[in-house]
């Protein structure tokens, strides 16, 4: 009589009804690595829509900063100053460089109201527009302005006004120099435009 064939070992390398077959790596995936491509594709979705946001959000920004600084400086209206003023204040440091541009263009009366928004915004940032300003612009009245608010940041303490303090001293040494606003015609070199402002009223609108 034939008896049942023996249970195989483990060590007959054959493997008993009980062992958990081999199985090759890579054969099959471990969960981990089964939804890794879809963690993968969750995470690029998700800052494709993030990049796409901000962007959006930045273009929005710059798009509602421009429109800010018109009112300042092309519609004349004194009740939409002040709100303009703090509209604008709200982007703090962003909206610095356009207001930098805007100095370069601007009419007079824009001109201080750009940097009243300065004083408003009270960046640290702002030091070197105001600098500029303080030296170049055509206008006094700017000139002083901007040398004014140095100043007040000058005397306020903090980083910002050890800012404030190094641009006063170079105002100073510059206009020690003679450095100063460039004009047109008669006022300053033939056919060299102003380095600073706009010596007139620009794009004027009382709407």
């Amino acid at each position: 009589m034939i008896g049942p064939s023996p249970r195989p070992s483990p060590e007959d390398g054959r493997g008993g009804a009980d062992q958990v077959p081999s199985v090759q790596e890579g054969q099959v995936p471990s969960p981990r690595g089964a939804g890794r491509g879809l963690g993968r594709g969750a995470r690029v979705a998700a800052a494709f829509l993030l990049i796409t946001t901000a962007a959006a959000c930045e273009e929005v920004s710059h798009h509602d900063i421009g429109d800010e600084i018109n009112i300042l400086v092309r519609i004349r209206r004194t009740e939409l100053v002040a709100p303009a003023i703090d509209r604008l204040a709200r982007y703090r440091r962003a909206a610095i460089p356009p207001i930098e541009t805007a100095m370069h263009t601007s009419a007079p009366p824009g001109r201080m109201h750009l940097i009243a928004t300065l004083d408003k915004i009270g960046d640290a940032e702002a030091v070197p527009v105001l600098r500029q300003v303080a030296v170049f612009d055509i206008t006094p009245e700017v000139r002083e302005s901007a040398e004014h608010l140095l100043s007040k940041w000058a005397g306020a303490g903090g980083p910002r006004a050890t800012r404030a303090k190094a641009a006063l001293d170079e105002v100073a040494r510059k206009r020690a120099a003679g450095i100063g606003p460039l004009q047109f015609g008669d006022n300053g070199i033939p056919g060299v435009p102003s380095t600073v402002g706009a010596p007139e009223p620009v794009g004027a609108d009382d709407k």
